[in-house]
């Protein structure tokens, strides 16, 4: 797998052998690419750092493509990285010693719905809003929201959370289970319905960045999709306030689902970039979820 990005300082590229994308090329064709532009989209997120791109990019489909790319760069030294949408911020992404890029944006079916059990399997490269437009139906959705149109099994791996974190958990609490290529090209699944038999292997590669597997298929828990939704903006004096607040609504128990602090300076570019008018004063953006009148009620 790919180094952890605090090392980007003291590593080396480690060439890819041009044995090893002949013989990606006669496996995936066209599917593998070398060319620049290609290179580089995959080669940057929306974080601070600037590295090389990595050697070449694979476009897989299936969880046996991801495996047969990782049994072939283990086979020979060769790091891989794991790409979903790149809108993470973490760095984990970029070709720090070179390798492979394997792009799952392709694997972008959801495969299975279960209502019943408020769960669905999707593969790695949907997208969590995709995930949402196809459960809707179902009076169901899922509620990780990181901010960008992120892939599931990238927001898996970084272990995403957003504003409705306060209600609903981070993806921690709502993956049940993964389909995962071992940097040794092996393919496990991970989760059972009995947490307390075996290791739990789930949440060790929820957050694992791509340094542990590639993850290609996730089970998610879904939620029932809320019947009303009231949102609020509490303007306070100062941010020691709005932090107060915001730890006394859950001491209190109040069943708030989203809760986002603003300070000033805040404030004061989303004025500027979106030509609002709020006062320039710390906030809280807020919003309830439930019944007509239990949202009336948190309210």
């Amino acid at each position: 797998m790919n180094a952890p990005h605090e090392l980007l300082p003291t590593l080396a590229p480690r060439p890819v052998p041009l044995a090893v994308i002949d013989t990606l090329r006669q496996r995936f064709g066209p599917r593998l690419s070398t060319a620049t532009a290609v290179r580089e989209q995959h080669g940057r997120d929306e974080s601070p750092f600037d590295v090389p791109p990595p050697d070449a990019v694979v476009f897989c489909e299936s969880t046996e493509d991801v495996a047969s790319v990782v049994t072939l760069a283990n086979t020979h030294g060769v790091p891989v990285i794991p790409y979903g949408a790149g809108s993470s911020l973490e760095g984990h992404l970029l070709a720090v010693q070179g390798g492979i890029s394997i792009d799952l944006s392709r694997m972008n079916r959801v495969l299975q719905v279960h209502a019943e059990d408020l769960t669905a399997t999707v593969q790695a490269g949907v997208l969590h809003t995709q995930l949402n437009r196809e459960v809707r139906d179902q009076g169901l959705f899922f509620p990780i929201d990181p901010g960008a149109d992120a892939s599931i099994g990238g927001m898996t791996a970084t272990r995403a959370s957003g504003t409705n974190a306060v209600r609903y958990g981070t993806m921690r609490e709502n993956v049940l289970g993964l389909t995962v290529v071992t940097a040794r090209g092996e393919v496990i699944r991970t989760g059972t319905r009995k947490s307390s038999a075996g290791y739990d292997l789930t949440r060790l590669m929820v957050g694992s960045e791509g340094t542990l597997g590639v993850i290609t298929e996730v089970t998610l828990k879904l939620h029932p999709l809320p019947e009303s939704v009231a949102a609020a903006i509490c303007f306070f004096p100062d941010v020691a306030a709005a932090v107060n607040t915001t730890i006394q609504l859950i001491q209190m128990g109040v069943p708030i689902a989203r809760c986002e602090l603003l300070d000033a300076n805040a404030v004061r570019a989303v004025n500027k970039h979106s030509n609002l008018s709020l006062m320039e004063e710390p906030l809280l953006l807020m919003e309830f979820h439930g019944s007509e009148a239990g949202v009336k009620e948190q309210a």
